[in-house]
């Protein structure tokens, strides 16, 4: 199996190009989808209302609040990726062990994958890439945030300069999906002759 991380900074495109790449036929392991579940599951959602007991009403996580809280204290950010970390690291252990004698490629879609320190795990790096203004855009657009609320957010990720600089391949995602696909499956032909 080899092992592909998809990264980049928010709105840069990087659930786009998993969004080709699974409908290419290849297994995408969601980070930020699966992390969206957990704050669903009644173990962490408990484990969020011991640290964050403002943020927790009715058995379930006002996002939104604790959001406000996390990008406006880096140290509380880091007491939330404290507790989710463990859980998720746990859970893509599992998705790597089931699916080691693979014998094609797994992607995962990781936002935070310097971060996390995952990228020596992986075989490839690629790094959605876009302009900041357009970057900008599309998060202001998809998640309904001000500008502000913006730069809080993409200020406490590395930048995506920094990805780059880490990054095996990188995609610039400000094209039309059909071209996108076309460079994702020469991407994918290519990691696949390397093996041969």
């Amino acid at each position: 199996m080899k092992l592909v991380a998809i990264t980049g900074s928010i709105g840069c495109g990087k659930t786009t190009i998993a969004k080709i790449v699974g409908k290419l036929g290849y297994t995408v392991f969601d980070v930020d989808g699966w992390v969206r579940r957990l704050y669903f599951k009644k173990d962490f959602i408990k484990v969020i209302q011991e640290h964050f007991p403002a943020v927790a009403e009715n058995g379930q996580v006002n996002k939104r609040a604790l959001r406000n809280i996390v990008f406006s204290d880096n140290r509380q950010l880091k007491v939330l990726e404290g507790l989710i970390h463990p859980f998720l690291r746990e859970t893509l252990k599992d998705v790597i062990r089931k699916n080691a004698c693979r014998n094609d490629i797994f992607f995962i879609d990781v936002a935070l994958l310097f971060e996390m320190g995952w990228d020596k795990y992986c075989d490839f790096i690629l790094v959605a890439d876009v302009d900041y203004e357009i970057q900008k855009q599309r998060v202001m657009n998809r998640d309904k945030v001000t500008a502000e609320d913006f730069d809080k957010i993409n200020n406490v990720q590395l930048s995506n300069s920094y990805k780059i600089n880490l990054a095996d391949v990188v995609v610039n995602t400000d094209k039309p999906k059909n071209l996108l696909k076309v460079e994702m499956i020469n991407i994918i032909q290519g990691l696949e002759s390397a093996d041969d």
